[in-house]
């Protein structure tokens, strides 16, 4: 989303500085010529502060955009630091309360009072759903017009080109015959792909499909064991973490979000946008909103094995025009969500 966003700044055009405090990962190669970027000797937010302090003593920026929770602590503290007057605005991706739902009361105290002693100190913070925004205002007490709502820059015309890309992807996505559902995200908890293998079992009593689910995770093992125990691993699929997932997204039947909770859900996103049927989780915080309340296409309860199964068989049996699908996410378009993004930093280039 980052370098999405980056790419939109640049060709806005303003000049764009990047601190990073890791240089490595998948996307950092898509981060646009034209920023400059600095790679901080840090290694963690917390060890960065006087770096990020001699940057905005040195620069003076107009705005400075920090991401997710520790970022934005960072930057306020090498704010105060550096005796700036530099407006932050911060950037939260998900929702809190059902992040740290399972961790300990001492953990979420700890992390709910750094909420709300640092975060009214923010010009504004940018969540990417208003689930995300109601739950910040429900822990700080911020008033709402502090916490906009600015949806992800998902969609970019180089998306939009991966996915035609004929490389792709798997023997069964050229089988039109037998259904493909298609999962993707990390093997963990929070997306849930029991239930999704779950589901998909209970659509294999009625007729053949098969499921892929690409991503890496600590769950890989439990969740191979779980195809093999349901009897459907020979239709169950995990090709692990792939660079496009977007070719194989396009000759998909049906995209399943299953996940326990989200920020704003930029698979679902993706996938909408390419014109893929969806079936989702209503999950905090961001599918129902994509979705229109269920109008769009099928919200379900998490969790819900036989409610899942039967919203899948809906929308193979019925599937939704794809340009209806498309509509409903415009506003998740690069060019559109900087513009946002710039308006509420207060750097709208008119």
């Amino acid at each position: 989303m980052i370098a999405n966003l980056a790419q939109a700044l640049v060709e806005a055009p303003i000049d764009l500085d990047i601190l990073l405090i890791k240089d490595k990962g998948p996307h950092v190669a898509s981060l646009p010529d034209a920023a400059r970027v600095i790679t901080l000797k840090s290694r963690h937010s917390a060890t960065s502060i006087w770096e990020v302090a001699r940057y905005l003593r040195k620069e003076r920026p107009d705005a400075l955009l920090a991401v997710k929770h520790r970022g934005i602590l960072a930057a306020l503290r090498a704010r105060s630091l550096a005796r700036v007057p530099t407006p932050i605005t911060g950037r939260l991706g998900t929702t809190v309360s059902a992040a740290l739902a399972t961790k300990s009361e001492r953990r979420k105290q700890r992390w709910f009072r750094a909420m709300t002693k640092y975060y009214p100190r923010l010009h504004r913070l940018i969540a990417v759903s208003q689930g995300v925004a109601d739950d910040v205002i429900n822990i700080t007490g911020m008033p709402p017009a502090q916490v906009p709502v600015v949806r992800n820059p998902t969609i970019s015309p180089e998306l939009l080109r991966a996915s035609e890309e004929p490389e792709a992807t798997h023997p069964w996505l050229s089988n039109e015959s037998v259904p493909v559902i298609l999962g993707v995200g990390r093997l963990t908890e929070q997306k849930d792909f029991a239930t999704l293998i779950s589901a998909f079992a209970e659509l294999r009593k009625t007729r053949s499909a098969r499921l892929i689910i690409l991503g890496e995770g600590e769950l890989r093992d439990t969740l191979q064991a779980q195809a093999a125990a349901l009897g459907v691993a020979d239709s169950v699929a995990l090709p692990g973490f792939q660079a496009n997932p977007w070719a194989w997204m396009r000759r998909a039947s049906v995209f399943v979000l299953s996940s326990r909770w989200e920020g704003s859900p930029n698979t679902l996103t993706e996938a909408l946008a390419l014109g893929v049927p969806v079936v989702s989780t209503d999950c905090p915080s961001g599918p129902t909103e994509v979705l229109e309340g269920g109008k769009v296409a099928p919200l379900v309860a998490m969790g819900d094995v036989l409610a899942l199964s039967a919203a899948i068989q809906s929308v193979l049996s019925t599937p939704p025009d794809p340009l209806t699908l498309a509509q409903a996410v415009v506003p998740y378009h690069r060019d559109v969500s900087a513009g946002a993004y710039l308006k509420v930093m207060g750097l709208a280039i008119e």
